[in-house]
This record gives structure tokens, C-alpha cells and sequence, in this order.
């Protein structure tokens, strides 16, 4: 069984930055694709990013201050965020797609003040 876990969060002021972590274990296989999303009070689960092989993607709310990166060890993917907003705040999660299924973490919080 394939499993997400995400750290880094943290209570940040606006305007700095944070890098979230997510490791997936239980896989001998390479994830297909790695993919960030968030969850604000109230409101629906959005996309924030995306890594693959070669591509990158990312929501437009965040392009330009949030970077993925795929980090040496297998599986593992960053989230650096930068110029983060009181609009960020969020729960983040990690989400892994192998072969059409999709594994999700538990999520880190994320808390911008302003």
C-alpha cells in the first residue's frame, strides 16, 4: 500500500516563504505524477501543482511564488513556497497518481498572517 506523508508546515508572516516535503513509501515503482494540492476553511480542495517526468504545472494563483521539485531520493517531491500570501492558508496535500490510482496524504497546515 502506497503512502503519502507531508511535513513542513508551519505558521509564516506574509511575504515569506516555506518548503513542504512529501515522501511516498510502499511503492517500487516511480509515481506517475506528484501533485500538491490545498484545502482553505470552508472551501474546496484546488490544485496548486504538479511534477512528471520532465513537466511541471501549476495553478495559476501561485505561479511565479511556488516551485515543485522532485528531490534525489524516489518518491520524494518539494513544494517551495515564496512571497506567501494570508490567502495561502491552507491544509496542504500530497497527492501520488500510479497506474490511475491515486494516494493521498494527510496533509500539512499552512498558516499565513498578515
Amino acid at each position: 500500500q502506497v503512502r503519502m506523508v507531508e511535513s513542513g508546515g508551519g505558521l509564516v508572516q506574509a511575504g515569506g516563504s516555506l518548503r513542504l516535503s512529501c515522501i511516498a513509501s510502499g511503492s517500487d515503482s516511480n509515481i506517475d505524477v506528484m501533485s500538491w494540492y490545498r484545502q482553505a476553511p470552508g472551501k474546496q480542495r484546488e490544485f496548486v501543482a504538479h511534477i512528471t517526468t520532465g513537466d511541471a504545472y501549476y495553478a495559476g494563483s501561485v505561479k511565479g511564488r511556488f516551485t515543485i521539485s522532485k528531490g534525489n531520493a524516489k518518491n520524494t517531491v518539494y513544494l517551495q513556497m515564496n512571497s506567501l500570501k494570508p490567502e495561502d492558508t491552507a491544509v496542504y496535500f500530497c497527492r501520488g497518481l500510479l497506474r490511475s490510482a491515486e494516494y493521498w496524504g494527510q496533509g500539512t497546515q499552512v498558516t499565513v498572517s498578515s
